[in-house]
């Protein structure tokens, strides 16, 4: 048993790693490319991967939910568009911090759409939560800025999509759920990048952007963004299969701390005492609400 706690906390570890290392090459990447080109770039690399997967071993599920799997596929687009314009934006720690608020958001969308029990200890992690997202986004009591507003949306689409998987792999095989966010993050940059051709508005940058044609050094960056979200899929997969949601989640905000550190080497300034204790806040507040 202990053994595979051990695995379980290693394989969350490299996982969480992979991840900051698909933010470093997400971030390199919109230095020449909007992050809806980005976007488009690492989902469609995952498609192939996935359907390589169902060709190798046909899907079986019962299906029936169709449009809850379409549902699904746009909240965590969306989630994964605003994430890599903020990764583009602000520095990379507080980007993935932004969407590790996703906790938070799914223990309360569970407990308003599936029922699922909170309890006291859940409660005062989400209390603690949106304490934290206060002290990151340093909000003055006058507004939000726009990367403050865009990382919150980020955490509460990834919520959606999560708590829509509840339901789903009910009817779904796991491949058909996450072709599903794929297919749909490929589909919608597509139109996005061919509205952006005849319309444009600074305002919607986080939305809007053409088709620019990758350079050589693009390709390597975008090869790796497509490895190193892949594997961390497959990583964090397995680590849910060796130990139990509670203890991986708590190690998956490991993931904050590499990115601060791989982010320090991109150029991001260390974060301000303020926005350290956010992080550390978020991080307690969805240890809690794991451990409801």
């Amino acid at each position: 048993m202990e053994e595979n706690v051990n695995k379980g906390i290693k394989y969350m570890l490299i996982a969480s790693f992979l991840f900051a290392l698909m933010g470093v090459a997400a971030k390199e990447l919109s230095n020449t490319l909007s992050s809806i080109e980005v976007v488009f770039f690492r989902n469609v690399f995952g498609v192939f991967f996935i359907l390589f997967s169902i060709y190798k071993s046909p899907l079986k599920q019962l299906g029936g939910k169709f449009w809850l799997l379409i549902f699904r596929g746009t909240a965590g687009f969306i989630a994964l568009l605003f994430f890599f314009y903020n990764i583009a934006n602000i520095p990379l720690g507080e980007a993935m911090t932004f969407s590790k608020t996703s906790t938070i958001f799914t223990a309360l969308l569970a407990y308003f759409f599936l029922k699922e029990q909170i309890g006291f200890k859940g409660w005062i992690g989400v209390f603690i939560g949106f304490i934290g997202i206060l002290f990151i986004t340093e909000f003055d009591g006058s507004s939000l800025e726009k990367n403050d507003f865009l990382g919150i949306l980020s955490g509460v689409g990834a919520a959606l999509a999560y708590t829509s998987i509840r339901e789903l792999r009910k009817y779904y095989d796991s491949r058909a759920i996450v072709l599903s966010f794929m297919t749909v993050g490929t589909i919608l940059p597509l139109i996005l990048m061919i509205i952006s051709e005849f319309y444009t508005n600074p305002n919607l940058d986080f939305m809007l952007g053409t088709f620019v044609l990758p350079q050589s050094k693009d390709w390597i960056f975008i090869v790796l963004l497509g490895i190193f979200s892949t594997y961390a899929q497959i990583f964090m997969t397995k680590a849910y299969s060796f130990a139990k949601a509670g203890i991986i989640g708590t190690v998956s905000y490991s993931n904050i701390v590499f990115s601060i550190i791989l982010g320090l080497f991109m150029g991001d300034a260390f974060p301000s005492f303020i926005i350290v204790l956010g992080i550390i806040l978020i991080v307690f507040s969805g240890i809690l609400v794991s451990k409801k």
